[in-house]
């Protein structure tokens, strides 16, 4: 079983003005993303409006990927785990996209709570139980926020019972729930990887025995976040503590007027590949994009 462990990027999906995807704008992010010293890669997220993607455009994007990681190993040796967003709230769709990744050649792939539907626990327990079959280490995603449904402990205790469930991206937003976590699922699989999925809690989750972070704010700060991470993780916290609250504001600001519309401003004011956002979302208010400048100056990034 893979052994996940750091910052982990949810990527955006940079596109031109008329909402078609900026290939070049991609593969140039993901290069911004390895020299600045990530530990892994993951597009098709929520923060890459995969919602509005079609499976050609996600076909190509994967495909880029791969070919800049292997460039990258290559040139380094330095070999970056992948791992491709594929939920649903439609168990044969997700089977179905987690199918494709693995042929693709990702390392693992991350899979959301069913959304809208509502699924009772049992529910929940055979949607995972369907998707570990193919085979590849999955990171379950509990975000109750987006999709309606909080997955319990005692649930996520069955669901990393199964073969191929490699760590969970807890974004819950409850860092008692978080530390139970820890408690009752580490203790029986050790290698089953807690990341954080909110950048703000990323240091107090691993302070108390978490592995990192599925970050949005890397996607900017890509070595400030792993510098973060990499203190915390080797026990330098008050050199982490020191970044993490230089970053704060950010962290705040990154999510003021949704994701990914606030980290895609925050990018395009400082020259990043990031362009517009496609609808339903639409570009942050007027109000919003102050907070944003403003946080960056205070941040100095």
């Amino acid at each position: 079983m893979i052994k996940l462990q750091g910052v982990f990027t949810a990527m955006i999906t940079p596109m031109k003005d008329d909402g078609s995807i900026d290939y070049e704008g991609f593969r140039k992010h993901i290069k911004n993303q390895l020299e600045g010293g990530i530990n892994g890669l993951v597009p098709l997220c929520t923060t890459s409006e995969t919602p509005t993607l079609e499976e050609d455009e996600e076909d190509k994007m994967i495909s880029i990927i791969m070919e800049e990681r292997a460039n990258w190993e290559k040139a380094t040796g330095n070999r970056i785990p992948l791992i491709v967003g594929t939920g649903s709230n439609n168990t044969r769709d997700a089977v179905r996209y987690t199918e494709r990744a693995a042929s693709s050649g990702a390392d693992a792939v991350l899979v959301v709570t069913p959304y809208y539907n509502k699924p009772s626990k049992e529910g929940i327990f055979r949607h995972f139980e369907a998707v570990s079959k193919v085979g590849i280490p999955i990171v379950v995603y509990n975000i109750q926020g987006r999709t309606g449904t909080n997955i319990p402990t005692d649930v996520l205790l069955r669901i990393a019972d199964l073969p191929n469930i490699a760590g969970v991206k807890e974004a819950s937003g409850n860092i008692n729930q978080m530390i139970d976590v820890i408690a009752e699922i580490k203790s029986r699989h050790p290698d089953f990887a807690v990341l954080s999925g909110d950048d703000g809690l990323t240091l107090p989750l691993i302070a108390m025995g978490g592995d990192g972070v599925i970050s949005v704010v890397s996607n900017l700060a890509p070595s400030l976040i792993t510098n973060m991470v990499s203190a915390a993780l080797e026990g330098r916290f008050e050199e982490a503590r020191k970044i993490h609250y230089r970053l704060l504001p950010f962290f705040k600001a990154a999510f003021v007027d949704g994701n990914p519309t606030s980290i895609k401003y925050a990018m395009n004011y400082k020259g990043l590949p990031a362009g517009s956002v496609r609808l339903p979302l639409v570009e942050v208010t007027d109000s919003a994009k102050k907070v944003i400048e403003n946080a960056l100056k205070e941040c100095n990034l």
